[in-house]
């Protein structure tokens, strides 16, 4: 089917219902321009179809046409829910005198880079060794042959624009001018780019596991950047994830380190207090633009969220605190109530980005509120309340409009008010409920619906912990659905697809797609002792290790090994947003060592670590889950398996096995009969009955187990003989 037709096919399968986004429209609202991307399933990339710049994605067709022309590539990256990626469209790839020019003179190519990790991956590392810095929207100008030689993020359209010197449209011209005029000088780049970019993407190999101290230095980095008024790492802006809570916290359990319990409490505290959290509707956003975690990026995305939970939950059972666990289960709620898609597994995103009432695109416009819409809401007297307890003003702190935030602690806020603190809780209980029906009326912003596999494992990792801890079977429940949809509808003979949108599973998985599911498959068979999430975390893992394994050097690529060859084969190790694949892969292993006595899993653990020894020894903040990691490796946790009677229901001794803070520890609660079940074919499971008729607990560490309590006071003392060792 040629081009012509395959766009009037798409354009009927979409049916009227289908509204494009562009300002190009004709009289009878249909768009003017429609590119290649009207055929991709893409949020992203159908953003971008009806642009006048003639799109095409990723593909053969791209580079084969740039070539035959000898063009370069103009390369775009971006994803859904990004506001600066918004804002470069309306102002560059809608402006059609500059799509003209694009047209005329180069290929370009828009990816989704929560589609293309490996793509993104790639020519990001190109812009950073360009310019020191990376982000989105991301422009490469690449070879034909996919080279990078020039490359940035935002560009404002025209010369002045935003204060800028030179603009995107001029640009487009100059590197037009350099790439015919001097190719030498281009070549040359693009070859020192190439390399720049492996050596990037590829640790040095070494031999010898990462020392102990690389721990210590990990902690001492947090200590040295750690804002001590706010929370988190110095600066601006503010990401949840610059912060490794859960290995402060950790560090504080195994060694008593006081001041690493206080710097995540701290963290803890002013996140869930800043307009960083949605006050009413729960769930964070991506990040903070200040210092004091008060004005965020709007957009919320999944992956947050989900490491978000496990923080929170760790911190309510290190603190008692019960703020971080309604923070954790305000959170789940949102995502359970607005980013779940039929069949249970979740979507990605929701953008930064809603419309006003004069129908125009505005950042934040959904999430924040002026003092006259709180009055219409909620009445001169609760809107007083709320006003207070949010620190929202007539003047506002966003744009004329109040992000909602917490200024000061609910005691205090309490004594402002004249309440004692639980009746405040009631209160904004009930004002959060009409504010959220109120809001739940205005244009909610896109959400960006595909489900990747990789996100959703974090997700369901953080149900199951949740619904673990706080005896939720619910979020138990939510995990398991989730967990079911990607084995049934993402996975082809074993294999793990990457997406699924419109009722298609598309795209290879990456690693991170298998290392995110084999844990959280992990934690449904911890939390639930269901057999079938074992048994398939095992086969996935043997899957993995066939098709991503560095079987040389140790440690695992990012792509699969009959997966598209890229300029260079990156092998993840360092945290971004998410956490290091290769290091979540690396914590597979040692579970499944603990789960099943297998000393297969941890010799591929040892050579992992092995392989990344240099780089995490050279940097070691940038390392947080792979410190986890190396912390799991030198410090093995004990196993605590109870088992309790058929028809038992919870008593003290299992409420405190669910939430007692025992980081990196394997803790089951199984029925008797269950015990006998896996004991089959678990070694750990072996002889673990009842006493007396007594719900009874066991302590195992090294192969070997105490002696079996049955009163939590027992429990303690036994699970404390070797503090330093963890649990």
């Amino acid at each position: 089917m040629n081009l012509e037709k395959a766009l009037e096919e798409m354009t009927r399968r979409r049916g009227d219902t289908y509204r494009p986004r562009t300002r190009h429209l004709d009289d009878q609202g249909k768009p003017v321009y429609t590119n290649r991307l009207f055929l991709e399933s893409s949020p992203y990339l159908l953003q971008h179809a009806h642009n006048p710049v003639n799109w095409y994605p990723w593909g053969d067709e791209a580079f084969s046409t740039a070539e035959r022309l000898d063009r370069p590539v103009l390369l775009s990256v971006g994803y859904a829910t990004c506001h600066w990626c918004h804002v470069m469209e309306e102002e560059s790839f809608e402006d059609e005198e500059i799509a003209r020019y694009i047209n005329a003179n180069y290929i370009p190519v828009k990816v989704d880079r929560e589609e293309r990790p490996d793509v993104d991956s790639v020519y990001l590392s190109a812009v950073q060794a360009i310019t020191g810095h990376g982000g989105w929207p991301m422009t490469v100008w690449l070879t034909p042959e996919g080279d990078p030689f020039y490359g940035g993020t935002y560009f404002p359209a025209r010369d002045g624009d935003r204060g800028t010197p030179m603009g995107f449209f001029t640009i487009l011209q100059k590197i037009r001018g350099s790439y015919d005029h001097r190719k030498e000088s281009v070549s040359r780049s693009a070859a020192q780019l190439k390399q720049a970019v492996r050596q990037m993407l590829t640790p040095v190999s070494a031999t010898r596991l990462p020392g102990k101290d690389a721990i210590d230095r990990a902690i001492a980095s947090c200590k040295q950047r750690f804002d001590r008024v706010n929370g988190g790492i110095t600066g601006a802006p503010k990401f949840p994830s610059s912060l490794p809570i859960r290995l402060l916290l950790r560090q504080s359990f195994r060694t008593g380190d006081a001041e690493s319990r206080e710097m995540a409490a701290l963290t803890l505290e002013k996140m869930a207090g800043g307009g960083i959290f949605d006050q009413v509707g729960g769930g964070f956003h991506r990040y903070a633009t200040d210092d004091r975690w008060l004005v965020p990026h709007f957009e919320k995305m999944l992956y947050d969220n989900a490491l978000l939970v496990p923080a929170y939950i760790d911190g309510w059972k290190a603190s008692g605190n019960e703020n971080y666990r309604r923070v954790a289960e305000k959170t789940l709620d949102y995502v359970a109530r607005e980013m779940t898609a039929p069949g249970g597994a979740f979507f990605s995103a929701t953008d930064a980005d809603s419309l006003t009432p004069s129908g125009h695109r505005k950042e934040g416009w959904f999430f924040t509120w002026t003092m006259a819409e709180l009055q219409s809401a909620l009445g001169e007297e609760d809107a007083h309340i709320a006003a207070t307890v949010y620190g929202a003003s007539a003047e506002g702190n966003f744009e004329a409009r109040n992000v909602l935030f917490l200024p000061k602690p609910t005691e205090e806020l309490a004594d402002d008010l004249g309440r004692k603190p639980d009746r405040l809780v009631s209160d904004m209980d009930r004002i959060n409920r009409v504010l959220y029906a109120t809001r739940k009326k205005r244009p909610h912003p896109l959400v960006d619906d595909k489900i990747l596999v990789a996100w959703n494992g974090l997700m369901i990792s953080a149900f199951a912990q949740a619904g673990f801890a706080m005896k939720r079977p619910q979020h138990l429940e939510k995990a398991a659905q989730a967990a079911g949809f990607i084995l049934e509808k993402m996975a082809d003979g074993g294999r793990l697809k990457r997406s699924f949108k419109d009722g298609i599973a598309a795209g290879n998985g990456f690693l991170d797609d298998y290392a995110y599911l084999i844990a959280a498959l992990l934690d449904l068979f911890e939390t639930t002792a269901a057999p079938h999430w074992l048994d398939h975390a095992v086969e996935l893992n043997e899957k993995l290790t066939d098709r991503f394994a560095d079987h040389e050097n140790g440690g695992y690529f990012m792509t699969a090994m009959d997966h598209e060859r890229l300029i260079a084969r990156e092998k993840p190790i360092v945290d971004g947003a998410l956490p290091s694949a290769n290091a979540v892969a690396l914590r597979n292993l040692l579970r499944l060592s603990l789960l099943t006595a297998d000393t297969a899993y941890l010799d591929q653990a040892q050579k992992g670590l092995a392989a990344v020894s240099v780089a995490v020894e050279t940097s070691p903040l940038a390392f947080g889950e792979m410190i986890l990691a190396i912390d799991d490796f030198f410090h093995p946790a004990s196993q605590v398996i109870v088992v309790k009677p058929l028809d038992a229901g919870d008593d003290l001794l299992t409420d405190l096995v669910r939430t007692a803070h025992w980081p990196g520890g394997l803790v089951m609660i199984v029925t008797e009969k269950e015990a006998l079940h896996l004991a089959e074919r678990l070694p750990l499971f072996r002889g673990k009955t009842i006493t007396q008729g007594k719900t009874t607990a066991y302590v195992c560490r090294n192969g070997s187990c105490q002696l079996p309590v049955t009163d939590a006071e027992a429990l303690m003392e036994t699970v404390a003989v070797s503090p330093k060792r963890g649990v």
